[in-house]
This record gives structure tokens, C-alpha cells and sequence, in this order.
């Protein structure tokens, strides 16, 4: 069937990014439909999840997702980035929840690590798939955070987003941002490995599961109820200690260079032991 009529659409900032490549440039794309549908499945037909759109006016006017695309429709689409700043009531975009919570990708281990490590309720599986990540997301009213740009697009996904970096320092960086966290944290409360929740434990009650070193140089120790990890200020406390200051940075106007990816370095986090 011939489509007979068309809508031209301009997205914004780096919503061009999801583009093909020709229309990258200009963000300007031309959709022929025969039927009237959404305006969300048009946005999506071009590759925009629509986690990613804050809004949309259609010839000088506001509409939601629901709005029905008609012939000769002149539609600019709006990044979450160019309104970061924006009141959530002024956005397509539903706030946070409250307590903020993420459910991430198994592709998105090492990030899941570092919302942890600055307090963040964070669930993370490398055997869930699609539908399982959809359902918590749903059910557990988390954040759904990944790569997979299929994923977002489904209807039932209300609160995700896109994570454009690969390194997961910039990653994080990046969330904190996008969810307005810096004010937010609190660092060094739950288990890198589980979330638990961590709480202080005397150190005579752990001392037997303590390297002898450790036994000698530390007092203080807290432990995760659910998984018996203990965790102490050890060598490598000054280093997560600068990727918390990062993350407590991250809304000041320097840190909007974090957002372009940079080489991948998603490998275990092994090296951080059970030190904080």
C-alpha cells in the first residue's frame, strides 16, 4: 500500500544520535504514513525511544504521546537533555520515584556497582532478560537503566533511559545528572555485590574472617546483613572515595563533557575486594 501522506519531524540536540546517518546532520526526517497512529510510534519508527523524549510541539503546540499525527504535520521533538533543568511538570518525562530505585541490564554490572557505592537501591542480573527487566521495572517502580535501545521502546517501560556512555565512570556521571542524584547521595550504605544495606559491626565479631594486616592496621568495620560481606576503609577507599566526589559534581555545567562516550572499560571490579 502507497502512503499517501506525510509528516516532517526535526528532532532535537542528541536525540539525533539514534538517527540514520544522512539525517544525523540536520535531525530532520520525513515520515509517509496511510493511516493516523500516534505520535509515539511515529517518533520510535525512527529509532527514538521515547524515554528519551522530554517533549513535543506539533505547529507551535504541546502534545503528549498520545497525539494522533495528521497530514502535513510540522512536529519538533525535544531531548531529556535540553531541558534537564526544566521542571518535571513541564516535561513527558514522570518523575523519579521516591526512594529513587534502578533496575539495570546484565551488560551494565560495573555501573550497578557504582549507584550502589553512592547509595542507590540498585538491582542488576546478568540472567534476567527483556520481559524479566520490564516486569521489576513495573513492579518494583525502579528506573530502567541500558544500552538496549529495543527495550526502551516498549510501551510498558514508564521510567528509563539510555545510558550513551560506555566507560562506567562517565556512566555514572551521566545518571546522576539525568535524575538530578547529586544532592541525593549517600555513600558507602549499601553492598557493592547484593545492595544490602550495610551496618556497623564490632570487630571482634568479624575478626576471624580478617586478614591478619587488616586485623592490625583497622577498627572500624561494617558488614551487609544479607550476603556477610565485610567492608572496611581499606587501599582502595581513596580511589571510590574520588568516583562519590565525581558523582557529587556531576550537575555543575564542567561535567556536560561526560556524556560523550569514551573506550570501554566494563570489566570486573574484582580489584575492589571487600574494601571500601
Amino acid at each position: 500500500m502507497v502512503n499517501t501522506m506525510k509528516a516532517d519531524l526535526r528532532f532535537h540536540a542528541d536525540l539525533r544520535d539514534f538517527l540514520d546517518k544522512p539525517a544525523r546532520s540536520s535531525g530532520r526526517v520525513a515520515h509517509f504514513f496511510n493511516a493516523q497512529g500516534s505520535v509515539k510510534d511515529a517518533i520510535e519508527s525512527h529509532g527514538i525511544p521515547h524515554t528519551e523524549v522530554a517533549r513535543i510541539v506539533v505547529d507551535r503546540r504541546s502534545v503528549d504521546f498520545t497525539y494522533q499525527v495528521a497530514d502535513g504535520d510540522r512536529i519538533d521533538v525535544y531531548s531529556v537533555s535540553e531541558l534537564l533543568g526544566v521542571a518535571p511538570t513541564k516535561t513527558l518525562c514522570p518523575p523519579a520515584p521516591n526512594p529513587v530505585r534502578f533496575v539495570l541490564d546484565g551488560h551494565l554490572r560495573r555501573l550497578s556497582r557504582y549507584l550502589r557505592l553512592i547509595g542507590f537501591d540498585t538491582v542488576c542480573e546478568g540472567a534476567w532478560n527483556d520481559d524479566d527487566l520490564v516486569s521489576i521495572q513495573a513492579r518494583e517502580d525502579r528506573i530502567l537503566l541500558t544500552r538496549d535501545v529495543g527495550l526502551l521502546k516498549r510501551s510498558a517501560v514508564v521510567r528509563g533511559a539510555y545510558i550513551r556512555a560506555t566507560d562506567p565512570h562517565q556512566q555514572l556521571v551521566e545518571v546522576v545528572r539525568r535524575f538530578h542524584l547529586a544532592r541525593r547521595l549517600d555513600p558507602f550504605t549499601r553492598c557493592l555485590e547484593c545492595n544490602g544495606v550495610l551496618s556497623a559491626v564490632d570487630k571482634d565479631e568479624v575478626a576471624g574472617n580478617l586478614p591478619p594486616r587488616t586485623r592490625e592496621l583497622f577498627d572500624d568495620y561494617v558488614m551487609c546483613p544479607a550476603c556477610r560481606r565485610v567492608y572496611w576503609q581499606g587501599s582502595h577507599f581513596a580511589r571510590l572515595t574520588h568516583i562519590v566526589q565525581a558523582a557529587r559534581d556531576a550537575d555543575q555545567a564542567a561535567a556536560a563533557s561526560s556524556l560523550h562516550p569514551l573506550a570501554e572499560r566494563d570489566h570486573d571490579d574484582n580489584d575492589a575486594g571487600r574494601e571500601l
